[in-house]
């Protein structure tokens, strides 16, 4: 019976391995072709063509702040200078314990105006809303409310007084390029179905900023920054890139994306409770859509629109995927009732089995097969020249997968002001199964079981390590 078990668990591992592997090829294919139309048009044509559009919607810029005080200043008037004739910048002050608040109203003359609040969508007490009385900072506008705990019940209160038909939910830690909205909305404007559009995003650790903006590009010297940063890579580039040639994504980053406001109310706001909120509101706008029978379109683009800074420490990086991993667990749960269901199209019928099998079941069924390796090598039972065949193939494609991605981030747009910086990456792809992939694997796990006993958790801010801030003497290459 033992005997029968083992040999049943080994081929369940061996078939979702090669179903995975198989799924990695086919995301590939397809993000190539889809990246390959995309890049049709140029960054000039489309920037052209917005900028002398009349038609060109309004978009407002959701950013909720926690005890930013020392980056706050820096990174609004980063927003406030994009490029787009009509947009508007909302911060978010989500109860901050520390100056945060104080600093904005000093630094932009800030006054409280009154406000008939709206409760258009859920979220924690509303207490004040200012603008500023200097007509050079009159896109801004920060709302003051009471913490909620999350992002997502930030961001909420955004929706609530905010009145352009599109918005761009990001961090207000995070660089934008100038150019982000007209690469975002150009998709819309052509395809007035698409309700989400996913900007591709970098890691900014080790570059460097001058006035609110990117001046030097470089990969990190800290190996968890650069293992985020080829993470995010393989992500936007192969993973949603893939998945956008379907019209089967399955989130849009929290850091950076375009959504339609109208669309986002009417499936309810942010779920406030979520701690997963990018991929929660994709399957909510979706599920509404499929609801009424409106037709949708949720898009990647290639284009790098945003850069944040990634977690540098061990306990910073344990923070944030514990609580991805309680997200992950937290939508499965939500959302069972999707999974296979024909009503809900590509979401019910592709995006949330692929994201049960190969996302959520991923950490376990890893963990599971390295407690059965240890337990045949003790009793003897592992074919060590087979083992190693396969242990090589796969690290193998393991690697090749991330040189592709490499290769194609350099040739769809170089996100590094130096080539030579790439051989970081490269050096990354060689150690990340080693070293970076079970540290994400324990702390899902820890999410997991964070969420099935029930243990409280809140939004923190994260300490930054901090990029490179040049002052007006300093080179652009001053970057460590």
């Amino acid at each position: 019976m033992s005997t029968f078990i083992l040999f049943f668990f080994g081929s369940v591992v061996f078939i979702y391995s090669l179903l995975l592997l198989a799924s990695y090829v086919m995301l590939l294919i397809f993000s190539y072709q889809y990246s390959t139309r995309c890049k049709q048009w140029s960054d000039d044509y489309i920037c052209h063509m917005m900028q002398n559009s009349p038609f060109i919607p309004g978009i407002s810029i959701i950013a909720p702040a926690y005890n930013e005080e020392k980056t706050i200043i820096d990174n609004v008037e980063s927003l406030l200078r994009m490029d787009y004739p009509n947009f508007e910048v909302c911060i978010v002050n989500d109860g901050s314990k520390d100056k945060t608040l104080e600093l904005l109203t000093d630094t932009f003359s800030l006054v409280e105006v009154p406000y008939q609040y709206m409760d258009k969508v859920h979220c924690a007490p509303f207490k004040r809303l200012f603008k500023s009385t200097d007509k050079k900072y009159s896109r801004l506008m920060v709302v003051d409310k009471v913490n909620g705990g999350t992002k997502a019940d930030a961001v909420n209160a955004g929706l609530n007084v905010i009145n352009n038909p599109y918005f761009i939910n990001t961090d207000v830690d995070c660089i934008l390029s100038r150019d982000a909205m007209y690469q975002c909305i150009f998709p819309v404007i052509r395809d007035e179905s698409i309700i989400a559009v996913s900007g591709t995003m970098s890691m900014s650790n080790g570059s460097t900023i001058r006035d609110g903006e990117l001046v030097d590009v470089r990969p990190s010297s800290h190996p968890l920054p650069l293992f985020q940063d080829l993470e995010y890579k393989r992500s936007f580039l192969v993973g949603k890139m893939g998945w956008s040639k379907i019209n089967a994504m399955n989130n849009v980053s929290g850091g950076y994306g375009l959504f339609s406001t109208e669309v986002v109310i009417s499936a309810g706001g942010y779920n406030y409770n979520s701690f997963a909120e990018d991929m929660d509101i994709i399957t909510r706008m979706v599920a509404y859509c499929c609801d009424f029978n409106r037709p949708y379109k949720v898009v990647q683009i290639p284009h790098n629109c945003c850069w944040t800074e990634g977690p540098s420490n061990l306990r910073m990086l344990f923070r944030q995927r514990i609580r991805w991993g309680r997200g992950l667990i937290q939508l499965m749960w939500t959302y069972r009732r999707l999974i296979m269901n024909p009503k809900y199209k590509r979401l019910g019928l592709v995006t949330m089995p692929y994201t049960f099998l190969f996302e959520f079941l991923a950490p376990l069924i890893e963990v599971s097969g390295l407690l059965f390796m240890i337990y045949l090598a003790f009793t003897g039972g592992i074919n060590w020249d087979t083992f190693l065949v396969t242990f090589f193939a796969i690290y193998t494609f393991s690697v090749m997968l991330s040189t592709f991605v490499v290769f194609y981030d350099f040739i769809l747009g170089k996100s590094y002001t130096k080539t030579k910086s790439y051989l970081k990456l490269m050096f990354a792809a060689v150690l990340e199964p080693f070293i970076y992939h079970p540290l994400i694997v324990v702390s899902f796990l820890i999410g997991y079981y964070n969420f099935i006993v029930g243990k409280k958790a809140v939004w923190k801010s994260m300490q930054r390590s901090g990029m490179t801030h040049a002052t007006p003497g300093d080179a652009p290459g001053s970057a460590s």
